[in-house]
């Protein structure tokens, strides 16, 4: 018998999302009228009709085996209808449209070992780059990280006393794949990378490598006889961009890669426009496998924050209204010139790029 036409792949864009809705959202897409928060974890949709959809986000690992996500889906089969979603943040959310299925879904997560909570005014769940288990350039171990901080923040995931949402991520480098947050764990590495000379010719690329470099700070040399690269340290800023085209020009170092906080950034639109977060904490030990003095530092940054802001103030709106001197005071953190961001050498350097002028 022959087999039916396979549908070609779509490879742009995001996927339909229609067919994986719960019927009841499908039916009503565009038709709701409000939204309530009943308690943590729990959002309810109410749709011009009256009738109703129920969310349930509950905290999860983002590797995940094969185990933990079959158990997640048998939760699913259950108690929700089947429907599912998994969230930027690493997040799952389940959709019922019966009332009377929320709280037996709340009991079987928390039972399980997946916290309900991460909604409105509380810390969500961090969002994260992969670590050591999948990249190939960390510094650290974002998911080790994360899960390290999560114990020490779980009553403010499943609660919501926060003055508004609190958005944290974290990075395994400079790059920053974490993104914006109001407060961000990034890796910093704080010297230039070590070039094993004797590898570059066999491994690298060396244009891809010269091109990849953000502030022009690379360029060919022949060394002992055999093409290689050489850094311009005073251009360096040790962001670690050239270790992923050339694995010989080794930046993580386990005295000298250090872990920093910044604080303030944010995406939304909500009561002021978006911010890019600020370093407020440098030079912290990559301290694996718990980071004991990087949690310390957020933990103390959050208790201030929720003592002092007023309510629906998001990170930078209570830093503003302070002010950065008042920040530091409160927090206890010390400011030292790096805090300044007197930092010029953009224009210089990015005027030494192919495809930027100005």
């Amino acid at each position: 018998m022959a087999q039916p036409q396979q549908r070609a792949p779509i490879e742009t864009g995001a996927p339909d999302p229609m067919p994986l809705m719960h019927p009841l959202m499908r039916k009503n897409y565009g038709q709701w009228i409000y939204h309530d928060h009943p308690r943590p974890g729990v959002l309810m949709h109410r749709a011009k009709n009256g009738e109703e959809i129920w969310t349930v986000k509950a905290g999860t690992q983002r590797q995940m085996d094969v185990h933990t996500v079959r158990k997640l889906c048998d939760i699913a089969d259950r108690f929700a209808d089947g429907h599912v979603r998994f969230t930027t943040r690493s997040n799952i959310e389940y959709m019922v449209a019966d009332k009377a299925k929320v709280e037996p879904l709340v009991k079987a997560l928390t039972d399980a070992g997946f916290p309900v909570g991460g909604t409105a005014n509380s810390v969500s769940m961090i969002s994260h780059t992969q670590g050591w288990l999948h990249c190939d350039i960390p510094g650290t171990d974002a998911s080790g990280v994360v899960k390290a901080l999560m114990d020490d923040l779980y009553e403010e995931f499943i609660r919501h006393e926060m003055p508004n949402r609190v958005k944290l991520s974290t990075s395994c480098c400079e790059i920053n794949c974490g993104g914006q947050a109001d407060i961000a764990i990034i890796v910093q590495h704080t010297k230039p990378p070590k070039i094993n000379h004797d590898l570059v010719a066999n491994v690298c690329e060396r244009p891809a490598v010269v091109a990849r470099c953000p502030v022009a700070a690379i360029r060919p040399a022949l060394v002992n006889g055999k093409p290689s690269l050489e850094v311009d340290e005073k251009k360096c800023i040790c962001c670690g961009a050239c270790y992923p085209p050339c694995p010989p020009m080794q930046i993580n170092d386990p005295e000298h890669s250090k872990i920093a906080i910044w604080v303030g950034g944010k995406n939304s639109n909500a009561r002021g426009k978006p911010t890019f977060h600020k370093l407020v904490a440098s030079g912290l030990p990559n301290n694996a496998p718990r980071w004991p003095e990087v949690g310390a530092v957020v933990k103390k940054i959050l208790s201030v924050y929720k003592a002092d802001a007023r309510s629906w103030e998001r990170m930078i709106d209570w830093i503003d209204r302070i002010g950065w001197a008042r920040f530091f005071e409160k927090t206890g953190l010390p400011f030292t010139k790096y805090h300044i961001d007197d930092w010029r050498g953009a224009r210089r350097t990015l005027n030494a790029s192919t495809h930027i002028r100005f």
